[in-house]
């Protein structure tokens, strides 16, 4: 696969650009690009299936006879994206997609399924996959933790390509007030995606939970240090130091955040929130108008109109 191989698990959800510089699309998210077997020939007909747990939304298409897709409609945010065709093994990752600026176009390489083709699946066929998926994400669902555990880590042991399902197994041990396994689950999807940022937030949301915010807040400050720090850790960093009272300190987190994806309302909200508790309403009435420009379908933008209809009484 062509673009971030971080997102194995968008097998794992039920398996899951060009923005036009008219005005008129500039509330759109457009992504686009390619579907082709492991020897460069494009797969007519293959599904592509695009899914944003964040706000329940999901779009599928279906290539042409070039191997191309077009998906429209998508707001910003990170995306999880999976290409399937009869005869190959599935391939996915996730992306985050912008409104307003070009996302670049994906390319999904399937391998043959079979014997002599094994590929990153282990040999798993897409039927057998959704089958152990799903057993696994009922288990979860039911809340029978041991049993999802189970599942999800038998899943692992044929196809350990399928990392990211510690991120399953975490959940279902920080249900069982279980910390320390959790944070091994975590742990072990690090050791293969350091940059993970679900991870990095799971870690520091179980040390919250087992009330150990000193550690929780060193973790995502070592996390945002690096040079991969995703936009979720620095956020989730920004909020601590908000939730501490540290305005500056959270307002720079915040900032940082939002440099790291212009188009995502959340931390230019929480901006604006720092400002207003800084006493600055010319600024917060900035940020909250701009909150609405570059997100204006997000839940924070209705907050932002509401803050700015209050600051102008």
């Amino acid at each position: 696969m062509a673009f971030c191989r971080s997102a194995v698990r968008v097998l794992l959800g039920a398996l899951f650009i060009l923005i036009t510089a008219d005005r008129s699309d500039a509330q759109i998210g457009r992504v686009g690009g390619i579907v082709k077997s492991e020897d460069g020939q494009p797969l007519k007909g293959a599904t592509v299936t695009a899914e944003n747990p964040n706000i329940g939304q999901n779009f599928t298409a279906t290539t042409d006879d070039k191997g191309r897709f077009t998906m429209i409609g998508l707001r910003a945010g990170q995306w999880r994206f999976i290409a399937q065709s009869p005869g190959f093994a599935v391939d996915g990752g996730s992306m985050a997609i912008r409104m307003g600026a070009p996302n670049p176009p994906i390319t999904f390489i399937l391998k043959k399924t079979g014997v002599a083709n094994f590929g990153p699946l282990g040999g798993i066929t897409n039927r057998e996959l959704q089958q152990e998926l799903d057993t696994a994400d009922k288990a979860l669902a039911g809340q029978r933790w041991d049993e999802a555990i189970s599942s999800y880590r038998n899943l692992l042991e044929r196809s350990p390509a399928l990392v990211v399902v510690n991120l399953q197994i975490a959940a279902a041990y920080r249900n069982k007030k279980d910390f320390d396994n959790a944070i091994l689950a975590y742990g072990e999807l690090l050791k293969a995606e350091p940059d993970n940022a679900k991870a990095h937030v799971g870690i520091a949301d179980t040390h919250l939970e087992r009330g150990d915010r000193r550690a929780a807040e060193d973790g995502l400050a070592r996390a945002a240090e690096s040079t991969g720090a995703r936009r979720e850790v620095l956020f989730s960093l920004a909020d601590l130091k908000f939730t501490d009272n540290d305005t500056p300190a959270a307002a720079r987190w915040y900032q940082k955040a939002a440099e790291a994806d212009p188009f995502w309302g959340k931390p230019i909200y929480k901006l604006g929130l720092c400002a207003l508790k800084s006493g600055d309403t010319e600024g917060a009435a900035r940020l909250m108008a701009r909150v609405i420009a570059v997100d204006p379908v997000s839940p924070e933008a209705a907050l932002a109109k509401a803050s700015l209809e209050s600051l102008k009484k």
